[in-house]
């Protein structure tokens, strides 16, 4: 007659467990900490609106001791998922030598089972703590074995027992999930006899590194191709770089305080991050020399340089710069008449003026027309006539008497 249905599925099971067999994972002490989100959320009520909004709730589990850590966030953003770290190393009061995390868009931007790519940000920042991010492979949860129990702890544990209160500010919920995060390390696991908070001080909390002088402070990178003025632009405002770099693409690093350059891996530049938009924030040593010199003009400057030629001068670069609604709209001007001094003179570029003065002419067409046409010749001083020359041949008046 053949198999019955029962008498299959008892083989196939038995044959399924033969060939689906698990490796026991042993984590050294300190060696790895292993980092999720759950899946569910937690709501955050909106004071003002009393709209509801989701909480990510972000799960850390110590590999030998199984530790844990939680702590709600508003996204699985990378600002989001770097400050879980940050936390979360404090909070540890130390660094493990490995992260294990899932294969977020946070964490890691091209998942390979092999050679996954790691986010630049968070790389940046497992650097900065003596760390090393080591993804699961993907679609393998039992990578993470460890923080997906965890994360159904937490479920249970904390998510459970929170779902009928009401939270209207993000300290008061994790305020809340700290004191329960609290009672379950506390709590005597029946496998070990002892309890998480116990096995973590014996056996991961001596072996782990030592935090950093400071904390990790959240930056971002963005890939940016030099413009012509020398000027990239990050969130609206634009920093200077080596004019050389001009049409280079560089690597422009973005924190709170601070915007960086980097070329080939070479810092560039650094400013002090502007707090406006639309501005611009420019290192003279980045500009061409002919530009440099232009930029230290100034109104006080340009009037010195007018005095050297003489008072006609002055009044009218004084007059052009008045003219204008600022200033530096008249130093275009300005440069324009001084340049033709080189050609003309000191003394024909003062007549020049006057006789601008005379017919209000304001602009460096008007004054070079004045000098080409010899206009200017009617204001020079007239030359002193020339006295009989000098010579022993040549007797005075009295000579004659």
């Amino acid at each position: 007659d053949g198999y019955g249905y029962s008498w299959f599925c008892e083989r196939f099971e038995a044959w399924k467990g033969r060939v689906s067999a698990t490796m026991r994972q042993r984590h050294g002490a300190g060696e790895k900490v292993f980092v999720d989100y759950a899946g569910d959320t937690i709501d955050l009520i909106d004071p003002a609106s009393g709209v509801a909004r989701p909480m990510k709730l972000f799960v850390a589990a110590m590999g030998a001791s199984s530790y844990v850590y939680a702590e709600a966030r508003p996204s699985e953003g990378l600002a989001d998922w770097i400050g879980c770290h940050v936390a979360l190393f404090a909070f540890l009061g130390g660094v493990p030598a490995i992260v294990v995390c899932d294969n977020l868009k946070s964490g890691v931007t091209k998942p390979d089972r092999y050679e996954p790519a790691i986010n630049r940000t968070y790389q940046e920042m497992a650097r900065h703590y003596g760390t090393s991010v080591v993804p699961a492979r993907p679609y393998k949860p039992r990578d993470k074995a460890k923080v997906e129990q965890s994360v159904l702890l937490m479920e249970r544990w904390v998510m459970a027992r929170l779902r009928n209160r009401r939270f209207f500010s993000l300290a008061a919920l994790n305020g809340a999930i700290a004191d329960l995060v609290g009672e379950l390390n506390a709590r005597v696991m029946r496998a070990h006899g002892a309890s998480r908070a116990e096995l973590f001080a014996k056996i991961d909390a001596p072996a782990l590194k030592a935090l950093p002088a400071e904390p990790y402070a959240f930056a971002t990178w963005k890939r940016c191709r030099v413009a012509p003025d020398y000027h990239v632009e990050v969130e609206g405002c634009f920093y200077s770089v080596p004019y050389r770099l001009i049409r280079e693409l560089i690597d422009v690093r973005v924190a709170d305080r601070t915007i960086e350059a980097f070329h080939k891996g070479e810092r560039v530049a650094s400013h002090a991050r502007s707090p406006g938009r639309r501005g611009h924030v420019t290192v003279p040593e980045h500009m061409p020399s002919a530009h440099r010199r232009h930029a230290t003009w100034t109104p006080a400057r340009m009037m010195a340089a007018a005095d050297k030629i003489g008072p006609a001068a002055a009044a009218l670069f004084l007059d052009i710069m008045t003219d204008r609604p600022h200033p530096e709209q008249g130093f275009r001007t300005c440069l324009g008449i001084l340049a033709l001094e080189r050609t003309y003179g000191q003394a024909r570029m003062e007549a020049a003026c006057q006789r601008a003065g005379v017919i209000r002419a304001r602009s460096v067409g008007s004054i070079r027309s004045i000098l080409q046409t010899g206009l200017d010749r009617a204001f020079l001083d007239p030359e002193p006539e020339p006295g009989p020359p000098r010579h022993g041949n040549i007797r005075g008046r009295t000579y004659f008497h």
